[in-house]
């Protein structure tokens, strides 16, 4: 997992804007649910290269304080020069892995956008997650929902899977892209990992682009699931796998442009003295 994000680092941190665009409404849902606000201490895990981060900080102030982590050494590298680009003095950086996490119980909140569904045992990483809190401190991450509300993904899975010759595809399978996201697994993850009154929510995110050739090219440089699957093929017949999976995105193309449904599952709890 550490490689294949390091090897989609940069094609994420390239679609920064889109990126942005696509998931400023969610984010700031999870971070409502997290209470961030001024003079806050604050722990993004997983947080990739630290568009979230920012936001945080922004909210935080110059009194609070936001710790970026993340399992990728060059996701944790964007991730402090995008926050020092923008001027931010509030933010420290720190390579782990989330499951791995062994800190005081000094975080006010804290936040994983995107990467508890990538994780081998994601009731650990939340029991680590809940170790990190102060009491009433509370916890929110978002992941993809189910299978159902996410055709676009299923298909471009699915497409780049046949073409690798890789096993047939499991929404359920632990690691996956849409691991958590079947009905009440996300809420009782949190439940066992010791968080109080838990909250489940779906949040519709489709992504707008002109073109299924757009979307593409977002996943040549930044999903890194589907770039390691077509990646295990020959250099010769990558090319052609791309234009077969532009083949399959343009089942998403109306007539304002390329439009891929997506769904994202916040889920958050405190932490009771």
């Amino acid at each position: 997992m550490r490689a294949i994000w390091d090897a989609a680092a940069d094609g994420w941190h390239t679609h920064h804007p889109l990126i942005r665009s696509w998931l400023s409404t969610a984010t700031s849902i999870m971070l409502d649910a997290a209470k961030i606000g001024p003079g806050m201490q604050v722990l993004d895990v997983a947080a990739g290269a630290g568009d979230q981060t920012l936001d945080i900080a922004h909210r935080i102030g110059p009194d609070g304080h936001v710790l970026a982590t993340d399992l990728s050494p060059r996701c944790v590298e964007l991730a402090r020069s995008t926050l020092q680009a923008a001027g931010f003095a509030n933010a420290s950086f720190l390579v782990v892995d989330g499951e791995k996490l062994d800190m005081e119980p000094r975080f006010d909140a804290v936040v994983c956008r995107l990467g508890l569904m990538f994780y081998p045992d994601p009731l650990e990483g939340l029991r680590r997650m809940h170790a990190t809190l102060k009491p009433e401190g509370f916890c929110a991450a978002l992941v993809f929902s189910d299978a159902a509300s996410n055709p676009c993904i299923v298909s471009a899975i699915t497409t780049a899977g046949a073409l690798a010759n890789a096993p047939r595809f499991d929404p359920d399978r632990v690691g996956g892209l849409l691991s958590l996201g079947r009905s009440g697994h996300l809420h009782e993850l949190f439940v066992r990992a010791g968080f109080r009154d838990v909250t489940t929510a779906r949040i519709a995110s489709p992504m707008k682009l002109p073109s299924a050739a757009h979307y593409v090219r977002f996943l040549q440089g930044a999903a890194g699931p589907v770039r390691s699957l077509i990646e295990r093929l020959d250099a010769p017949v990558q090319a052609a796998a791309w234009t077969k999976m532009e083949a399959a995105m343009a089942q998403y193309e109306t007539p304002d442009g390329w439009l891929g449904p997506k769904e994202l599952l916040l889920a958050f709890g405190r932490r009771t003295p």
